[in-house]
């Protein structure tokens, strides 16, 4: 019985991880698919940073909403940056590929920084949100300013 239950389990990983690896046979599928993450994470990052700067009225459940949404979203852009992805419709630096060591460090702080702020608009706490969007703003300025064309 284990083992039919380990082959069913094995035969349904595989098929739901089919899609995931055919998604990006092309390079543009995956340039499209990393705009798209990011524009989703900009968006939700907006209304947070609107909330916490003043700009909209605090709505807990929004933010919770929004930081939800953000937590999710700020962990999927980076599989996108493969082979070939450096050109086409795409404001990437060609630095991600040459230092791809700093390029990793700085995506991997964007993305603490965002979850903290994920966490903090969990709360409900405005002040949370507050003093964790500073940081976060900044990681994802710095990633920006050093591997996205203007």
């Amino acid at each position: 019985m284990k083992l039919i239950a380990s082959l069913a389990l094995a035969v349904a990983a595989g098929t739901l991880a089919a899609p995931a690896m055919a998604q990006f046979q092309k390079p543009e599928d995956a340039i499209k698919y990393r705009k798209a993450s990011f524009t989703v994470l900009a968006t939700h990052f907006g209304r947070l940073g609107a909330m916490a700067n003043g700009r909209a009225p605090f709505d807990a459940k929004a933010a919770a909403e929004s930081g939800a949404v953000i937590e999710m979203a700020v962990k999927l852009p980076w599989e996108a940056f493969g082979p070939g992805t450096d050109k086409g419709d795409t404001r990437a630096e060609p630095a991600i590929w040459t230092e791809q060591a700093k390029f990793k460090a700085a995506a991997d702080k964007a993305q603490t920084e965002v979850t903290k702020l994920a966490a903090a608009a969990k709360t409900g706490n405005l002040d949370a949100i507050k003093a964790s969007f500073g940081a976060a703003g900044a990681s994802c300025k710095a990633c920006h300013d050093d591997f996205r064309k203007n």
